[in-house]
């Protein structure tokens, strides 16, 4: 792997108003600071920059070839200095086995780990914050349903992420 090409992050795209509705959750939540992020649903947080179009083009046909990905978001889960929604399907979970299949030459620890979907709307707080918050939003929480549209590539500078791709689901 190059030096100098930046790691590849891979997310779930959602429709646009579950998308709407956790990055308003996330903008009231989150840091100022260091939210410089949309809210997502991470799949692989470091595939090789170095690979962009080999990497580009398998998630593409696979994303053409899917359907898209009804998700139900089941609960809200501590994350100790934070807090996140917890989405679950089974087909999004096969999906990611595969690309773990598919990946796995390339994958860190962190990518070979059992895929736990959520999505963060808080993190980097004081536990008691993160505690006060998880308390708040569970006391009137009730299970919804979310749309898994595509997958999108980014590559990972730093800070801000760059969109490379955004690759729907075709099937």
């Amino acid at each position: 792997m190059s030096g100098t090409a930046p790691p590849l992050i891979l997310t779930l795209a959602l429709d646009a108003a579950s998308q709407a509705y956790f990055n308003a959750l996330r903008q009231q939540h989150f840091p100022p600071a260091i939210n410089y992020l949309a809210a997502h649903l991470t799949l692989f947080h470091h595939l090789p920059g170095s690979e962009l179009a080999s990497v580009q083009a398998h998630v593409q046909a696979v994303a053409q070839a899917r359907p898209a990905l009804p998700l139900r978001v089941t609960a809200l889960r501590s994350l100790g200095r934070g807090v996140a929604f917890t989405l679950e399907n089974d087909d999004l979970r096969a999906l990611h086995r595969q690309l773990q299949a598919d990946f796995a030459p390339y994958l860190t620890p962190q990518d070979r780990q059992k895929l736990q979907p959520h999505i963060t709307i808080q993190n980097k707080v004081d536990p008691a914050a993160a505690r006060q918050l998880l308390a708040t939003m569970q006391a009137g929480f009730e299970p919804f349903a979310a749309l898994g549209t595509g997958l999108h590539l980014w590559a990972y500078r730093g800070g801000p992420w760059e969109s490379l791709a955004e690759l729907p689901f075709g099937g």
